[in-house]
C-alpha cells in the first residue's frame, strides 16, 4: 500500500539583484518567535521544476552532472531528481524584517518554495570516522 502526504509551502525563495530572501506565508509569521538568535538555519525547500513522473523515477546519476564520475543512487548524492524532490542547505541569516528572512546563499531558483525551516544546531559528538567518496574531494 502506498502512501501519500500532502506538503503545502510555508514561504518561497526570492533571488534578486538585492540579495537572497525567503519570504514566509503571513499565517506561518508566529514560527519565527526567536528565530532572530540564531546565526544560521537549515531550509528544506522543493525541486519544483523537477516535479514529473520521470524525474521521480531517476534512481541513479552521476554526481555532480560529470560523466567521469561513478553512476552513484541518488540518497548517496544531492541530485535535484529523486524520489521526493526535498532539498537541504544550511544558510546563514543576515536579517529577518517581519515575514522575510535575508539569507546568505541557497542553491534554489528564484521562486522555490520553502516547505519546512529548522534552527541550525551542531551536533553534540562531532562525526567520527566520516567517510566520503573520491568524488566529493576531488576538483
Amino acid at each position: 500500500m502506498e502512501t501519500t502526504y500532502n506538503i503545502h509551502p510555508v514561504g518561497w525563495i526570492h533571488k534578486k539583484e538585492g540579495g537572497i530572501t525567503i519570504e514566509i506565508e503571513p499565517r506561518y509569521a508566529d514560527a519565527l518567535l526567536g528565530m532572530e538568535t540564531f546565526s544560521h538555519i537549515l531550509v528544506l525547500y522543493w525541486f519544483h521544476e523537477n516535479d514529473d513522473a520521470e524525474n521521480r523515477r531517476i534512481l541513479q546519476v552521476r554526481p555532480r552532472k560529470n560523466p567521469k564520475n561513478p553512476l552513484t543512487g541518488v540518497f548517496a548524492t544531492h541530485a535535484p531528481v529523486r524520489p521526493n524532490l526535498i532539498a537541504v542547505s544550511t544558510c546563514k541569516i543576515e536579517s529577518i524584517t517581519g515575514t522575510t528572512i535575508r539569507i546568505d546563499d541557497i542553491d534554489a531558483r528564484d521562486g522555490t518554495p520553502v516547505v519546512d525551516i529548522k534552527c541550525y544546531l551542531p551536533e553534540k559528538k562531532a562525526v567520527e570516522d566520516l567517510k566520503l567518496p573520491d568524488w566529493i574531494t576531488q576538483d
